[in-house]
């Protein structure tokens, strides 16, 4: 299965997106998403699942607090990461128990190994800032085997 990985999007959809996450199965938004309208033009691609962020309204619909569910045998969490403070992939590692963990917040792509465990950080897909160029992640999880990749838009 190949899932798109995205957040903080904060309002805005760049057109890139849809080439970068073109043949994704399912997208799952790690908050910040910016409103209702982000979903549905990411529907567009998949089906969305989303998180909210700090600067989401909590219980706004169709964001969540955080996402756990299993794909292939491997167990996804999805949060932000703004409950941590300062979000890093040892905090992450420490705090949840899930196979691959994704969040956002930090707007700083990273993709890590932590023995069979799997933390990504897809980037910010939204409004520049903080100079850093705006991303997001492909997942695939092909049996016991997870692996994501950095797509620069």
């Amino acid at each position: 299965m190949i899932i798109g990985l995205i957040s903080d999007t904060h309002g805005l959809v760049r057109p890139e997106v849809f080439s970068a996450l073109a043949g994704v199965e399912l997208i799952l938004h790690a908050g910040d998403v910016g409103g209702r309208p982000v979903l549905d033009e990411l529907a567009v691609i998949a089906p969305v699942r989303a998180v909210f962020g700090n600067t989401d309204v909590a219980g706004e619909p169709g964001l969540d607090d955080r996402i756990e569910m299993t794909v292939g045998g491997r167990t996804i969490h999805v949060s932000h990461g703004h409950e941590l403070g300062a979000p890093t992939p040892s905090r992450l590692l420490a705090r949840y128990r899930a196979d691959i963990l994704v969040y956002g917040h930090t707007h700083k792509p990273l993709v890590e190994r932590a023995g069979p465990r799997l933390v990504i950080n897809p980037g910010a897909a939204g409004p520049r800032r903080f100079n850093l160029k705006p991303s997001v992640a492909r997942l695939t999880i092909a049996g016991a085997d997870a692996g994501a990749e950095i797509i620069w838009l």
